[in-house]
């Protein structure tokens, strides 16, 4: 019978234990090194090991679990208030076990080694755009300071490379040299982003899930691995609303005294799906221009109503009830227009 919590404070290279009983009686405070910690774990009877969800914290989570003991991983940010005065790798550690103890206390689910995999891969590719963005962005200040005024995108280096192989462009030749440089690191920035597009493209049409996801109008190839590879199951949701709240698509409250003030949108949660899920309402709103939505439908309402971006937001939080109730109820997407109510 498990008797013991044992809250783990983590770092690179020494970690602080506190060990106490489930009731709170402190059993040890230990300072370990990397593979002191392993030694120790792997000769501790049966414990509950709570680490904070950072770096490293999902390995240690399945290393744990293979060594016989049950592990729970606990937001930082719920941690903080349990912090005793000053902070220091100890009270980190007790505060890790106190937080835990909590019975009302929400825990983060563990990634598999599949799920971090294809982030690891998702990630890099929002890396190389913001070193393309980073790259197009000086191209066109270096072209400003010469008097030369180009839009924004990476559709546009089409124009700027013809401005630069232009004879008579004005440009010193110190400064095409730079600029040439500059859009060859784009044009290579822009390979191996398609690169890295068309492998998450194909990694979407391996699981059945992904592939159910992108028969959501707006929920493309990315959007459906992002959620595959960022979100936990579905099933430690109560409702749509509650995965919605923990994408960040849900106002911020300033409510009390039974009046209820909601503000803005909190963007408190997985911003990777957030925005993704964002850009795809944003393209479904671009559709109406080109092909009209029903009359009297809920876009069509809100539409006729709110401002673009708002009803974008809205869409995007029905589009996460909706992935959630697919994943829940393991159904296909209903179109709601073809659904024929008694």
């Amino acid at each position: 019978m498990i008797d013991t919590m044992i809250g783990v404070d983590l770092a690179k290279n020494v970690f602080q234990l506190h060990g106490a009983s489930l009731t709170g009686e402190v059993k040890f405070r230990k300072k370990l090194s990397r593979a002191q910690f392993r030694k120790f774990m792997e000769t501790q009877p049966a414990s509950i090991v709570v680490f904070e969800a950072c770096g490293g914290a999902h390995f240690w989570t399945r290393e744990i679990q293979e060594l016989g003991h049950a592990a729970k991983l606990i937001a930082p940010q719920y941690v903080k208030p349990f912090v005793k005065r000053q902070k220091n790798d100890a009270a980190d550690a007790e505060a890790i076990v106190i937080a835990a103890q909590r019975p009302e206390m929400r825990f983060v689910e563990p990634k598999s080694n599949a799920q971090i995999a294809r982030g690891v891969v998702f990630r890099s590719r929002d890396r190389l755009v913001r070193q393309r963005t980073e790259q197009i962005n000086a191209l066109r200040s270096v072209l400003y300071e010469q008097g030369q005024v180009f839009p924004t995108g990476v559709h546009q280096m089409k124009k700027i490379a013809a401005f630069l192989q232009q004879a008579d462009n004005g440009l010193l030749a110190l400064v095409r040299e730079e600029c040439e440089e500059l859009l060859a690191s784009i044009y290579d920035l822009t390979a191996r982003i398609d690169a890295k597009t068309l492998k998450l493209k194909k990694l979407s049409q391996q699981p059945e899930i992904s592939r159910r996801l992108q028969t959501i109008p707006g929920v493309g190839p990315l959007t459906a691995m992002a959620v595959e590879a960022f979100a936990p199951s579905m099933d430690i949701f109560r409702c749509g609303r509650d995965f919605a709240a923990w994408i960040g698509l849900v106002p911020k409250q300033h409510s009390s005294g039974g009046k209820e003030r909601l503000g803005k949108v909190s963007k408190a949660g997985q911003v990777d799906i957030r925005r993704l899920l964002i850009i795809g309402a944003m393209t479904r709103i671009a559709w109406v221009g080109r092909k009209p939505v029903r009359e009297g439908s809920w876009l069509d309402r809100m539409l006729k109503r709110k401002p673009k971006m708002l009803v974008a937001i809205a869409l995007a939080n029905k589009m996460a009830r909706t992935i959630w109730a697919m994943l829940t109820k393991n159904e296909g997407y209903r179109d709601p227009a073809t659904i024929v109510t008694a």
